[in-house]
């Protein structure tokens, strides 16, 4: 099985984590979203597979480019 890291587009806080460990996902489903500005962007999958780690929770700071998730195919 192959990992892909999922990363932050952008600097915010996590406002909401829409998965849990060991879920299916599809390609762009929304895994985590994140609040930046006053506005709520999302973190979407890059492909499909199995939530392998999830590495962050509701009220962490994340940076730009942060490794958010990892999903196995």
């Amino acid at each position: 099985m192959a990992r892909k890291d999922v990363k932050a587009e952008v600097t915010g806080r996590v406002w909401q984590v829409e998965v849990t460990l060991g879920q299916r996902v599809a390609a762009e489903d929304v895994l985590i979203i994140l609040e930046s500005m006053k506005m709520e962007i999302p973190v979407l999958a890059p492909v499909a597979g199995t939530v392998a780690e999830l590495r962050v929770e509701p009220e962490q700071a994340v940076e730009e480019g942060a490794v958010v998730a990892i999903i196995e195919t």
